[in-house]
């Protein structure tokens, strides 16, 4: 009888460096510092660059320092603090009343078979509808003051917060489950410490979207009898043909929009530290 052997490579402590170099250029490498800023920086500065070499019509696209210009008008004058504070204001109350009501919708359709039933389907469906569509129908039920505002805002919200925390829960492996039943783990225990750990991921994918669905969503509502506003500024703008107003109202809400996602995902990396992915 004759017995084979199968040799197995090793690696020697001259070749491991060399193993670990290859291995590490796989990875995208060290995150660079400020990263998130220097697309808007290069975009600001063809912008600048394109104006002042008179390739943008100033009526239709004003330089950017026209547009600081008339921001630090609109500043002095008091408009443009009173438009920003209201803003932040309807966003911020939409998106806790979104944030909940997914959160919450999400873990009783996650948990539950008969929540699964009962919610899962109603959700999809006002996903499937435009929600800029419900607009009329808001304002019959709720008038044209704030609350249609805010309850929009919450939809636009609450839909990706859901999906995305529902789909976490869905996918968290059975394996796990029946880990926590062999130790017996009780509901509770095994909530906070297997379907929390388990779902934040998505739920911090659906936290971004929803954050951003809370800026896009009130740019279209504060158009519609709203008396202030960056909306509402910058639609008494296009009435009086002031595209540098125009341009201040978008630069104030991508400035928000980016700082916001910013704080999400900074917030993401400290609570997910324990986890070993791509991006870190």
């Amino acid at each position: 009888m004759t017995t084979t052997t199968t040799a197995v490579p090793v690696t020697t402590r001259e070749e491991a460096p060399a193993v670990r170099r290859r291995r590490r250029g796989l990875a995208p490498g060290r995150r660079l510092p400020a990263t998130r800023l220097i697309g808007p920086a290069l975009l600001l500065a063809l912008w600048a660059a394109a104006s002042a070499a008179g390739q943008l019509d100033p009526g239709a696209i004003p330089a950017p320092w026209t547009v600081l210009r008339t921001a630090g008008h609109l500043w002095t004058a008091g408009t443009l603090p009173t438009d920003i504070a209201t803003s932040v204001e309807r966003a911020a109350y939409g998106f806790a009343i979104g944030l909940v009501a997914g959160v919450v919708l999400a873990l009783a359709s996650g948990l539950s078979r008969v929540g699964e039933a009962l919610i899962d389907g109603t959700v999809n469906l006002n996903r499937a509808i435009p929600t800029l569509g419900l607009i009329p129908l808001f304002i019959l039920w709720l008038g044209i003051g704030e609350a249609f505002k805010i309850a929009i805002i919450a939809i636009v919200v609450y839909i990706p917060i859901y999906l995305n925390t529902h789909a976490a829960l869905s996918g968290i492996d059975s394996r796990f489950v029946e880990l926590a039943e062999v130790q017996g783990l009780s509901r509770l225990r095994f909530v906070r410490q297997i379907v929390i750990p388990g779902a934040l991921p998505g739920f911090f994918v659906g936290l971004r979207l929803g954050v951003t669905g809370s800026w896009l969503g009130l740019v279209v509502l504060e158009q519609i009898n709203a008396t202030s506003g960056l909306g509402y500024m910058m639609f008494q703008a296009q009435n009086y043909g002031q595209s540098d107003v125009i341009l201040v109202g978008l630069l104030v809400y991508g400035v928000f929009g980016l700082v916001s996602d910013s704080a999400v995902r900074l917030i993401e990396r400290r609570v997910l530290s324990w986890r070993r992915t791509l991006s870190s």
